[in-house]
């Protein structure tokens, strides 16, 4: 764990104080004091279905838990945009795909030991044609992939929600129908 807490010290990303003003904070330190942060949160859609990741056992908090496409934090000063792009591409090895922003869900959620997500998380969508599932992902971020519905994903992760990361529970649970309507807002042009 010192190894993985020294790699997220170097990494700053963007904690937002009481005013709702940025300022630049450790990763690490900001899910240990449970700071509120700018996140990201990618949700890619085939025919109204989201593809999934199983985290890598090896991640420091919620390894082994399946989540929604991508998720991370801003580095400071680095765009939204620029962020999603950027790890779409680092974790799953998707690049060249058009994101919208299509929401912005806050929640605070403890993840584990002593650690916690305080994101005001800003939710991309993206569209892909061909639903041959993604097999460049990064090995030591993402474990596996795989398409999931909608209903059936809502219902899997009621009676299932220990497979399922905190973040993916809360939003599926809590923001149903924002997520599934982002899902088929482009079903026609598929």
């Amino acid at each position: 764990m010192l190894d993985v807490q020294s790699q997220t010290q170097k990494e700053v990303i963007t904690a937002i104080d009481t005013n709702g003003e940025l300022y630049p904070i450790n990763k690490w330190d900001a899910h240990v004091r449970n700071v509120p942060h700018l996140a990201v949160s990618i949700f890619l859609f085939n025919r109204g279905r989201m593809l999934l990741q199983q985290r890598a056992d090896s991640k420091y908090h919620s390894g082994g838990l399946w989540a929604n496409t991508c998720c991370s934090h801003p580095r400071w000063n680095e765009s939204l945009q620029d962020c999603a792009h950027r790890r779409l591409f680092e974790e799953v090895g998707c690049k060249n795909i058009e994101l919208s922003v299509f929401g912005k869900i806050a929640y605070e959620a403890y993840v584990g030991g002593t650690l916690y997500e305080n994101e005001v998380a800003h939710c991309f969508v993206g569209y892909i044609d061909d639903d041959t599932l993604p097999t460049l992902f990064n090995r030591d971020e993402v474990q596996a992939v795989r398409w999931h519905d909608m209903p059936s994903l809502r219902t899997d992760i009621k009676t299932n929600s220990s497979a399922y990361s905190k973040w993916i529970r809360i939003y599926i649970g809590k923001h149903y129908d924002l997520i599934s309507g982002a899902a088929f807002e482009n079903c026609e042009a598929q």
